[in-house]
């Protein structure tokens, strides 16, 4: 590892420290010596991001983000992607399970669209990796962050750009892991601001996106999930071990794109997201059957 290289991994170790204490309940450690016994877990996998985003900054995001698939997943599955525009303002409305959704969404679609940009969640880690963060409208806490984010969104479709956003706001059940049946019920959970996009960007086509497979069901049993009370935190300290430990990076990622409601006329915002729910049902519902147990 280069000199100019070491701040960065420095950066992202301690970033992933915190996480850890966090999907752990032991964020009260934060600042102890105990810290140093997740400190090597930690730095391995800030080596691993700080990779994938040189290469991002080498290579372009769709090879980067490839080469980080192959390193934390057995490999990638997409259909669809016809339903995706190869020109002009498109929204990429996906579920948002975790893990390496964003990354396979990105291994999917950065060739076919160079100018993909994704709203984010502003998170340090994320500030750590500057190639990576120049693909992002950051979303952040404070007072106008969204009408910012909206703002700058709006900009990039009206220059024809292509834009992926994430309508829960929250990780979402993984339908290969959690079944079909929670996966959908999340999906009233989201947002509709994406239905702005229609009329500050007219002609934007709006393409609803299934990630699945990404959260190993083998780490969710982990005897160490029996320390955590609440379901959200015993699939939060899985996702830890799925980063930290190699046995569970043995998943096929799922994408599957869906068709775009029609473009031939307006679309109130009422009909786009009932025609994005309804698409993202079915989508869901089709790959039950094929779900990886």
């Amino acid at each position: 590892m280069s000199a100019t290289a070491s701040p960065w991994v420095d950066t992202l170790t301690e970033v992933n420290v915190v996480d850890l204490l966090d999907s752990i309940g032991l964020l009260r450690l934060r600042g102890t010596p105990l810290c140093r016994l997740f400190r090597p877990a930690a730095r391995r996998f800030a080596r691993t991001a700080y990779e994938f985003d040189t290469r991002v900054g080498e290579h372009g995001l769709a090879q980067g983000s490839a080469w980080l698939m192959s390193r934390m997943t057995a490999g990638i599955v997409t259909s669809g992607l016809e339903n995706v525009p190869s020109h002009g303002p498109v929204v990429i409305l996906a579920n948002h399970p975790g893990m390496t959704d964003t990354v396979a969404l990105f291994t999917s679609l950065a060739s076919r669209r160079p100018d993909l940009r994704v709203i984010a969640s502003d998170r340090p880690f994320l500030r750590a990796l500057p190639n990576v963060a120049r693909q992002l409208i950051l979303l952040r806490d404070e007072d106008g962050g969204q009408l910012t984010v909206l703002r700058a969104a709006a900009r990039h479709l009206q220059e024809g750009g292509a834009l992926l956003t994430f309508p829960a706001g929250e990780i979402e059940p993984d339908p290969a892991t959690f079944g079909a049946q929670r996966a959908a019920a999340s999906l009233q959970n989201w947002s509709s601001s994406y239905t702005l996009f229609a009329r500050l960007a007219p002609g934007t086509l709006f393409v609803p996106a299934l990630v699945s497979n990404v959260i190993s069901p083998v780490a969710q049993r982990h005897p160490l999930t029996l320390l955590r009370r609440t379901a959200r935190n015993k699939e939060k300290l899985a996702a830890a071990l799925q980063v930290t430990l190699p046995r569970y990076r043995n998943l096929v990622a799922k994408v599957t794109f869906g068709n775009p409601p029609s473009a031939a006329g307006p679309v109130g915002a009422q009909a786009l997201r009932a025609s994005i729910a309804a698409q993202m049902h079915d989508l869901i519902f089709a790959g039950d059957s094929r779900a990886s147990p």
